[in-house]
């Protein structure tokens, strides 16, 4: 199983950024998908996650009306619009899936069972 992540890169605040993770090996469409991010020096934190069928959606309080979390399951691959970057959204990236076929799926970082490598989105100020 691979997700590989791209999209990151170097970006002025009030900007945009799309990243996309694609994964292979895996049935894609029986996996919930999520995105979380690590900062230098910080923890890894959840940003965004969507549930199997793409009609579910739930994010984190700072990145609320401004990121939008989407899939395709036909391209096997998820996505995650940025908009209104932040200099302190700058982080390393990272797409997870778990297998879950919940309808309103709540993500559980200790329960995914893939990870991808990560992609860097740089904001600066």
């Amino acid at each position: 199983v691979q997700l590989q992540a791209s999209g990151g890169g170097l970006v002025q605040a009030g900007g945009s950024l799309t990243l996309s993770c694609t994964a292979s090996g895996l049935t894609f469409g029986r996996y919930a998908m999520s995105w979380f991010r690590r900062a230098p020096g910080k923890q890894r934190e959840f940003v965004a996650a969507i549930n199997f069928s793409g009609d579910s959606t739930f994010y984190y309080d700072s990145v609320k009306g401004r990121f939008t979390i989407s899939r395709d399951n036909a391209k096997n691959t998820v996505y995650l619009q940025m908009n209104s970057l932040k200099p302190e959204d700058t982080a390393v990236y990272y797409c997870a899936a778990e297998r879950n076929l919940q309808s309103d799926y709540l993500p559980n970082s200790d329960a995914m069972a893939y990870w991808g490598k990560g992609t860097q989105v740089t904001v600066s100020s």
